[in-house]
This record gives structure tokens, sequence and C-alpha cells, in this order.
């Protein structure tokens, strides 16, 4: 049976579908750095925790303070690069979504369970003693599981061939482990993930935005240090993700396309000028560097997309119907939001302040 035949038709736009891939873009980049903390700071937090320590012990504590409020924000940005990807690969997730059923919808239900273990991690840090890593380890296993459902997911929809299998098991429980891109991409994703949370406990302590008693230089010394080992791992993980990918696709970045090659090629470089600005702890400039290497990936990550995908499916392809006023409505609602954000956060920053005067 031909793979293609089991595509839905595509939805018609109500605008162009640069606007959405733009949107896609930004609003992923929001969703992921805070997703990297969220996951990344409760795996330095459970290292940490088994390292034991006084120190080590401030640091959990300080993240615990943290943590509900990374996991909300993950959830809520997530949403938006979700709706994006469906309005412009809707017949690619949604068809992979459903295979994945079982397991998509558990989604929810675990990442509440998540939720209310950091919520008990904080507010009974003190109380719960030792034993608190158990709750630790629950919410991290757990956020550890849903990547792996998301990554499953995001390599399902690109390859419509593996979708035949449904055929033979019809039940909503496919999973795409026989993708050998997948592990790396996984691991890629859960690695850059604490390197990104290292390199935020080293900008919490750097800005002094600390609510316990930790050392702010052990602060920055352990977060540089979980960033800059992480990122040199990263480095080996990308390498072995880019081998591991279709050979049609793997030589798109290998001179198949302009673009996607200079595109490794930045991104390359700026890996390892964050592996040598990690080592020399300069915070600020790291930070600079983690971003533009971020939005560099995120391109390279689409760009992925496009390549598998390109035998069935470019997005030139969407009809598009002209109605602006939804799109309209939506950014004045987008922009409204992230000044609500922006102006919580200011608040809630006062707070901390008044209170440890």
């Amino acid at each position: 049976m031909n793979p293609a035949a089991l595509i839905p038709t595509p939805d018609v736009l109500s605008v162009p579908w640069g606007w959405f891939y733009v949107l896609l873009m930004l609003t992923f980049l929001l969703h992921i750095l805070v997703m990297n903390v969220m996951l990344g700071g409760g795996i330095i937090a459970l290292i940490s925790s088994f390292i034991g320590g006084e120190q080590n012990t401030l640091l959990d504590k300080e993240f615990g303070y943290k943590w509900p409020y990374t996991i909300a924000f993950a959830v809520n940005m997530g949403v938006a690069p979700l709706l994006f990807i469906q309005v412009l690969y809707g017949q690619f997730i949604y068809s992979s979504s459903v295979l994945m059923a079982v397991w998509w919808f558990s989604i929810f239900g675990l990442l509440i369970l998540a939720y209310y273990g950091a919520y008990i991690y904080d507010f009974k840090f003190e109380t719960l003693g030792s034993p608190r890593i158990f709750m630790l380890e629950f919410s991290v296993l757990i956020l550890l599981f849903v990547g792996f459902m998301f990554s499953n997911n995001m390599t399902l929809m690109l390859q419509p061939e593996k979708w035949l299998a449904y055929f033979q098991n019809g039940g909503g429980t496919l999973l795409n482990l026989s993708d050998i891109s997948l592990y790396p991409r996984y691991l890629h994703f859960v690695v850059g993930a604490v390197a990104v949370a290292g390199l935020f406990f080293a900008l919490v302590a750097h800005f002094r935005f600390t609510k316990s008693a930790v050392n702010r230089e052990f602060l920055i010394d352990q977060g540089m240090t979980y960033f800059t080992y992480a990122t040199a791992i990263q480095i080996f993980i990308g390498f072995w993700f880019l081998l591991a990918l279709p050979k049609n696709v793997m030589m798109v970045f290998m001179g198949g396309s302009s673009l996607a090659t200079i595109l490794l090629l930045i991104g390359i470089i700026l890996g390892f000028s964050a592996l040598y600005i990690g080592y020399k702890k300069q915070v600020i400039l790291a930070s600079i560097i983690t971003l533009l290497t971020l939005i560099v990936m995120i391109f390279l990550r689409d760009l992925v997309r496009i390549a598998y995908l390109k035998p069935y499916f470019q997005l030139s392809d969407l009809v598009v119907e002209p109605q602006y006023s939804p799109l309209i409505f939506f950014l004045v609602v987008f922009a409204i939001g992230l000044a609500l954000i922006g102006y919580m956060l200011k608040l809630a920053f006062g707070c901390r302040k008044e209170v440890t005067k």
C-alpha cells in the first residue's frame, strides 16, 4: 500500500503559511527555554541529592522554589507551538497522535502528577527530609517519559511509511522505537536541557535571584560546570544524531542545501564556542551564545522535518483563503499575554527582594 494514501488532506489556511512558520519558531523558542530549565533543573537537583552536602542541599532547595513555576510556564508556553505545528502539519501530527493515542493521552494526567510532585517537593522540602529525593525522582522520571513520548510523536509524524503498522496494531499504542534516530534525538533534548538548566542556575546566582541561603559562588560554579560538561556531551550526541538520519535527509546538511549546510556549520561553531566560554565561566557571554545556538538548532530541527516530508508534502502546497482578523486578534492577545507575564515576574522578583532585605 502506498503510504501517501494514508495522509489526510491538509486544512485551508486563513493567511499565508509564512506567518504561522514565524510564530511556530518564536513560540517554540520560548517554550524550549523554560522546558529545558524544568527538566534539566530537575535532573541537576537529583544528581545533587545523590552527591549530598550542605550546599548541594541548598541548591536543591533553591530549585524547589522555582520548579512549579517552570512546569506551569513550560506547559502553557508549549500550547502555542503545538497549535502552530498542527496548523502547518496537521495531517501528519494528527495521524501520528492517533496511532499512539494511548501514550499521547497519558501525557496530560502524568504532567498533572509531576506538577503535584513539584509542589510537594517545594512546600514540604524540610518536612520530608531525606525521603524527598523519592518525590524528586517521581517527577523527573515522569518528565523524562513525557519527553520521550513527544520525541516519538515528532518522529512518527515524519514517516508515513511507518503508519502501515496500524493494520497490525490498531489499538493506539504504536511507538516509533525502530527509528534509530529517535534515541540520539531524545538524548540531544535531555542533555541540552541539563546544559541550559546549568546556565539558568548560574544566572540566578549572578543576578542575585536566589531565595535560599545557597552560596552564590558555589551556584555559579556548579551551574557552569553542568553547562560545560553537558555541552561537550551535546556535541558528540549532535554528530550521532546527524549520522543516524536517513541518508537523503543527512545529505541535505552535507552540501545538499546551502542554507542547511551553513546553518549546521554555524551551529557547530556556536557549540564549540559555548564549550570554551562555559569552561571560562563567563555567564553572560555563555547565555548569549546559548540563545543564538538554540535559535539555530530550532531552524535546523525544522529543516530536518522539511527534508523528511519532502516526498509527501511542502508548505507551499497549502491552500490559502485570506481572512486576517483571527491572526490579528491572536497577535494582540499574544502581546498582551507576554506583557502580563513580564509584569507578574517583575512583581514576584520585587516581593522576593523585600523579603530578603
